[in-house]
């Protein structure tokens, strides 16, 4: 296991926060009324996995040069993750918006990073960044499935 920086980890933590830090200013309606009662357990969790993670996949190992087939998998994912926002970014801005399908990917704005951050795990053998994502997947993951049946109510 390699603890290495990564700018391959930097560039994908560039593409998870940007989205994001736009997303504060431009929440969709009526969002408070659903996080106001968000799984406490869930949301630790989440908090977890999204610290380790990030700090896992800045110290990865892995670098352009390193790229592997599983690393370029996990790229496209986060491309999928763009698109998922940008996606958003154009639409009415409700809670809907957040939790439709894309492409048949369910909740790809929760499952799209867990996963990629998962797969560069894999790709560079680092047991942490593959458990905490998975941490994370568990609370970001589950988190947005309360959200998405709430809607359906």
């Amino acid at each position: 296991m390699n603890f290495a920086f990564s700018s391959v980890g930097l560039l994908f933590l560039v593409m998870l926060m940007i989205p994001n830090i736009m997303w504060s200013k431009n929440q969709p309606k009526d969002y408070e009324k659903y996080s106001s009662h968000e799984n406490s357990v869930l949301v630790a969790i989440e908090r977890i996995g999204e610290v380790a993670v990030s700090i896992f996949a800045l110290f990865c190992g892995v670098d352009f040069a390193d790229v592997s087939i599983l690393t370029v998998i996990a790229f496209v994912l986060m491309i999928l993750y763009e698109i998922y926002w940008i996606r958003y970014f154009r639409s009415e801005r409700k809670m809907s918006d957040m939790y439709c399908n894309m492409f048949g990917i369910p909740l790809p704005g929760a499952t799209l990073p867990v996963f990629a951050f998962l797969i560069l795990g894999i790709s560079c053998e680092n047991m942490f960044l593959i458990a905490f994502s998975v941490i994370l997947g568990i609370g970001h993951i589950g988190i947005h499935m309360n959200h998405k049946r709430e809607l359906k109510k």
